[in-house]
């Protein structure tokens, strides 16, 4: 009898506000090059690194942002569950509930090389989320961060650079200027009929 093998499951958190094209594609880039079978878009409740610098949109609406972001995205989901634990939101912690949850699955952290490149001296209990998940980094081409700065089973993926960033819309929609070129339609649509940034600084 075959003996069947964990599932490979990504973990893609962040504060997606708005979502962009340059998330979609990273979580594309590292399921199809690390073999995921489904990617988790792990929503933000109080993304505790943010929200003491500026003005974050409510997480219900950056979640509904994120599902319009995954329509027609087979096997990329919103997981809510940090905006329903509620307060500050750690890695650490989501990633022990889906341990829980999900004992026999493989996780894999998928992270840009920003956040890569900080993880072990500003997260929350970096040793759990070492120990919890295998961390899968998203680079530019040639951009590959030393492996020292991570724990030697890390995985690290190449995508096509996108030249896009949340605060770039931010800025584009309070202004009331063309944005479609950097999220997908649903997104735009979402955010033009709900006036998600208006008057946003």
């Amino acid at each position: 009898m075959p003996v069947s093998l964990p599932t490979k499951v990504g973990l893609f958190g962040g504060t997606f506000d708005p979502p962009h094209l340059g998330h979609l594609r990273a979580a594309q880039a590292a399921a199809s090059q690390v073999g995921l079978e489904e990617v988790l878009f792990v929503v933000a409740n109080d993304p505790w690194q943010k929200s003491d610098q500026r003005v974050v949109t409510p997480a219900a609406v950056r979640r509904d942002m994120v599902e319009q972001l995954l329509e027609g995205q087979s096997g990329f989901t919103v997981d809510d569950r940090e905006i329903r634990r509620g307060g500050p939101s750690y890695t650490a912690d989501t990633l022990e509930e889906i341990h829980r949850e999900r004992p026999d699955a493989d996780l894999f952290l998928i992270v840009g090389q920003d956040s890569a490149a900080t993880m072990a001296a500003t997260w929350q209990r970096p040793d759990v989320i070492f120990d919890l998940a295998t961390v899968v980094v998203v680079t530019r081409p040639g951009g590959a961060l030393p492996k020292s700065v991570l724990p030697s089973d890390s995985i690290y993926v190449e995508m096509n650079p996108v030249d896009v960033s949340s605060s770039q819309i931010r800025n584009l929609a309070s202004r009331g200027e063309p944005f479609a070129h950097l999220t997908t339609d649903a997104v735009v649509q979402f955010i033009s009929t709900r006036g998600v940034y208006v008057g946003a600084q």
